[in-house]
């Protein structure tokens, strides 16, 4: 009975478990997704030419840098064409006095067409043609400029010109015309007459009636600054400029535009007349080579010329400097300098002259031939062009990628390798020439049985002689085997030519002799021939 209460009892409380157990509730519909917010629009980037670093050509480099926007009294400009100027590869280098800690955008001066206009901005519209200056930041495709630093481009003015007129002939114009006080009459030496400025500042001077222009160039250049107006054309490289001006004006000049300081200061201002001004606007003495060169630095900079005012006085001289970079708050004044300049290219009065054109990845190359002087004219860059490559039989530019120089260390062990190996290869050529005698006289035997062979004529004279010529030739053969013994093997042949030409006066050796005639005429040839050969080494 216990049994079967007990089973009740299971029973019963299995009945209440499935009671308790909760029922599956159904499924919940999933909710709908909610919709992705929009994307942000991309931010627009502009192709730029960034410095990175102080040092060479590898330190610039294309980048896609966030495009500028338009602020208030701004202009936005697309970048047609760029100028390149020496300074920014002064500045490249680390010598400049305005240099901007890297990372930086160069360029200074630009042409392009008008995309936006700012706030407050009257007088310009959407889609014209213009010039623009700027302290730094124009190797863009765009860029954004204040309004009063932007000037209508003339309707025949190309794009290239208009990036190669601002900042050549700006610095020109002042040199000559507001420190200079260039008049009819005067006397002008422009250094570097093919550069940028040197071009600008010819025609510029040609303007004033009876100017006379000494210019210096390389002579390959003569010819193209002669045309655009240098009376004198002067090649520095191969002559003094100082002494070639003072034998055709002996009293000197009365303006001297010098780019390069240093010691063609000191001579710039020995080269003026009374009442004589020299205008400084650079150190391009400095740059020697794509880095940057201490001792020619220290060298420019410890010949720069160093005067007192009692001095100027006591010779009625004046020495100015020039920078244009340092007219930034003087706006009017470059504005008004620069509309006279642009009606003088509209009155056909200048024209710049474009070098070439680089692409943007380029610049590298652009600054090589800047910087190799092999530019007559303004060097531009183009955000447009697509990058060349260099014509079959031209030198390749520099790589901005090149190798990196070898350290002192590598450079030492390579040299006591390469000493090492020709140490080696001295001593196979000693242990050769030591085995060489054994060798040496088998060889000559066999040229001589070979000469032997090719020029005795079996005629029938010499039939006659035949017995007698081979008893005297074996009699030869055993004198000759003797004096080798005692002489160098270097000087046998002309031990042979001794017993050959010599015999002992019998008859026997005389018809020898006369058989042995046609041999001699190759040795003859050979002494002959080491003659013409000593001639032509003295």
């Amino acid at each position: 009975m216990a049994e079967g209460g007990d089973a009740a009892t299971v029973a019963h409380e299995a009945g209440n478990a499935v009671q308790e157990t909760p029922k599956a509730e159904p499924e919940k519909a999933a909710a709908p997704a909610e919709p992705a917010p929009p994307a942000e629009p991309a931010e627009p980037t502009v192709r730029t030419i960034v410095l990175t670093g102080h040092g060479g050509y590898d330190k610039l480099s294309v980048q896609q840098k966030p495009q500028p926007k338009a602020g208030k009294g701004e202009v936005l400009v697309r970048v047609k064409a760029a100028g390149l100027n020496f300074s920014e590869l002064m500045v490249r280098q680390g010598l400049h006095d305005r240099m901007t800690k890297p990372p930086v955008v160069l360029g200074m001066e630009a042409a392009g067409v008008i995309e936006e206009l700012g706030e407050d901005v009257s007088g310009l519209e959407v889609g014209q043609n213009v010039i623009c200056l700027a302290q730094t930041g124009m190797w863009r495709e765009i860029v954004a400029v204040p309004a009063t630093n932007v000037f209508i481009m003339p309707e025949e003015m190309s794009y290239e010109e208009g990036a190669a007129i601002p900042l050549s002939y700006l610095t020109a114009y002042f040199m000559l015309f507001d420190f200079g006080n260039l008049r009819p009459g005067k006397s002008l030496l422009v250094h570097i007459a093919a550069g940028g400025v040197g071009w600008a500042a010819t025609q510029l001077a040609k303007t004033v009636d009876n100017v006379t222009i000494f210019g210096t160039a390389s002579a390959s250049k003569h010819d193209a600054i002669k045309e655009n107006g240098v009376d004198h054309p002067i090649d520095y490289r191969t002559r003094d400029y100082a002494e070639e001006i003072k034998n055709i004006s002996p009293k000197g000049v009365d303006v001297v535009l010098d780019p390069l300081g240093g010691a063609d200061t000191s001579k710039g201002l020995q080269l003026l007349r009374p009442m004589g001004k020299i205008v400084t606007y650079g150190s391009a003495n400095m740059v020697k080579g794509e880095n940057r060169n201490l001792m020619k630095m220290a060298k420019t900079l410890w010949q720069s010329t160093s005067v007192s005012p009692v001095s100027l006085v006591k010779t009625n001289k004046a020495i100015a400097g020039f920078q244009l970079a340092h007219l930034t708050g003087e706006i009017e004044l470059v504005r008004s300098a620069f509309q006279d300049i642009l009606n003088m290219y509209k009155d056909g009065k200048i024209k710049p002259r474009i070098d070439s054109v680089w692409a943007f990845e380029q610049v590298a190359e652009a600054m090589q031939q800047m910087n190799e002087r092999r530019n007559i004219g303004k060097v531009i860059l183009s955000p447009e062009k697509e990058p060349t490559k260099p014509a079959e039989g031209d030198a390749a530019p520099t790589s901005p990628l090149k190798k990196k120089k070898p350290s002192l260390f590598r450079r030492l062990s390579k040299r006591a390798s390469r000493s090492k190996d020709e140490g080696e290869k001295k001593d196979e050529v000693k242990n050769a020439k030591k085995e060489s005698p054994i060798k040496q006289e088998e060889q000559e035997k066999a040229d001589d049985n070979k000469a032997t062979n090719g020029h005795v004529q079996q005629t029938p004279e010499d039939e006659k002689i035949e017995d007698e010529a081979a008893e005297t030739e074996e009699k030869v053969d055993e004198a000759v085997k003797e004096e080798k013994k005692d002489e160098a093997p270097a000087e046998e042949p002309e031990k042979i030519e001794v017993a050959v030409e010599n015999p002992a006066e019998t008859d026997d050796a005389k018809a020898a002799a006369a058989d042995v005639v046609p041999d001699d005429k190759p040795v003859e040839n050979e002494e002959k021939a080491d003659g013409d050969a000593s001639q032509e080494a003295n």
